[in-house]
């Protein structure tokens, strides 16, 4: 496993899949571009042993929610898939038990969040999703709520490892008619689409 940024600023981190051969990368919520990060009356950073990089950025609330990110890497040739690793409400630990409070979290039922990313070769693509459909969950039995989502963005080809590919990436809810909050953001997944797919029929089973 190799990190990128150096020192205490490790904020990427490339590994190889033991089973597989094929190389992996995370991104850190800390590399990315987050509106309005710097004013604590929105977000904090959240110290946590559930992140490989020991620190989330927590959203109490905003009315514009946008997270942007880059990564230059010589990635193998490889169909690829970009996820965004976020978790509804805020998680602690009491008398060893891990506690969810969802006090902050609302609004994602309301607008879907848009998913992009693009690559320097010109290829796109995009999602939307709700992030909080309470009302299908509940149909369904199931929830996001209090438990880490990988929201797959999509995903891209790499035909050449030579020039470097520039993947650009986002996750954005700006309709300003509705204040959402009570989101945790981890980090970005770079991952071959076929591991991704076996650990995915791997969980299901």
């Amino acid at each position: 496993m190799e990190w990128l940024g150096g020192g205490s600023k490790d904020v990427k981190v490339v590994w190889v899949d033991r089973f597989s051969g094929k190389i992996c990368m995370s991104i850190s919520a800390k590399a990315m571009s987050i509106t309005g990060i710097e004013d604590r009356r929105y977000w904090n950073w959240l110290p946590t042993e559930e992140s490989r990089f020991h620190e989330v950025a927590y959203l109490q609330q905003v009315w514009w929610f946008e997270v942007d990110g880059m990564v230059k890497f010589p990635f193998p040739p490889d169909i690829y898939t970009l996820s965004f690793r976020i978790h509804l409400g805020r998680f602690s630990k009491r008398l060893g038990r891990r506690i969810s409070n969802f006090d902050h979290t609302h609004g994602w039922d309301i607008t879907p969040v848009r998913f992009e990313l693009s690559t320097s070769d010109g290829q796109h693509a995009s999602s939307e999703c709700f992030l909080d459909d309470t009302q299908q969950e509940d149909a369904n039995g199931s929830s996001k709520r209090g438990c880490w989502i990988d929201c797959k963005v999509g995903e891209f080809i790499v035909t050449e490892s030579d020039p470097t590919t520039e993947v650009r990436f986002s996750m954005k809810q700006i309709d300003c008619t509705h204040s959402k909050g009570g989101l945790c953001v981890d980090s970005v997944s770079i991952v071959p689409s076929e591991l991704k797919e076996r650990r995915r029929r791997w969980v299901l089973k």
